[in-house]
């Protein structure tokens, strides 16, 4: 059980832990390739290697969701084919009603994303749930993406969070890991990041599956 009276900051990340990554997923292993596909006239399959390839080398860096560094470097129009598929994109059950609830206790409740701001901008026109954050923060504001020790060094100096006082929860493993490094006291791994996807099982932080846990 995590100790929400004793909590008073809560860093939440966006996709996979409030919103369902099968938007994303579909987005880059299905999408993507396909039009990379028709552009260079090879099948998708081929396409999807090559794709894989370069999304590989940008792991840990900002490039990694920078979709204007994918649009130049693919040659595709990537934020207008998110516009495309916006329709998917689509939040976690019972995320809203935490929200409210941690809204209700006057607790301070921040988005903390790897998301490119466009994306960023994309998805809460189509969710609505940025009213519920004091500040939404992208890791290009602050320099570094999360999986980094300096994101969170930086992201203090930002939002002054007291660690012994703090909830953050995540879909990925790495960036967990990183958190706890940074000392952030209490850490959750948000499972089902896909909703249609089945979970890796790991034992390494508390997990949820659903947010009508946390109510």
């Amino acid at each position: 059980m995590i100790p929400l009276d004793n909590i008073k900051y809560i860093l939440l990340d966006m996709d996979g832990t409030l919103l369902d990554k099968y938007f994303d997923d579909f987005f880059w292993e299905h999408l993507v390739p396909e039009k990379y596909a028709e552009k260079h006239n090879i099948t998708f399959g081929k396409a999807k290697d090559e794709l894989f390839k370069r999304y590989k080398a940008h792991e840990r860096t900002l490039n990694w969701t920078d979709i204007d560094f994918w649009s130049s470097d693919l040659d595709l129009d990537i934020p207008a084919l998110k516009e495309q598929i916006k329709h998917l994109i689509d939040v976690h059950p019972h995320v809203e009603d935490f929200l409210k609830k941690l809204k209700s206790e006057q607790k301070e409740v921040y988005l903390v994303t790897n998301a490119h701001y466009k994306v960023l901008d994309i998805k809460l026109k189509k969710t609505n749930i940025g009213v519920y954050f004091d500040r939404c923060i992208t890791s290009f504001e602050i320099g570094y993406p999360k999986e980094l020790l300096q994101f969170w060094k930086e992201i203090q100096k930002v939002i002054e969070f007291d660690k012994e006082k703090t909830l953050f929860i995540d879909d990925t493993l790495e960036i967990l890991h990183t958190a706890k490094l940074f000392g952030i006291k209490y850490l959750l791994l948000k499972t089902r990041a896909n909703s249609k996807k089945k979970d890796i099982p790991q034992n390494d932080f508390p997990v949820i599956k659903d947010f009508k846990e946390l109510l």
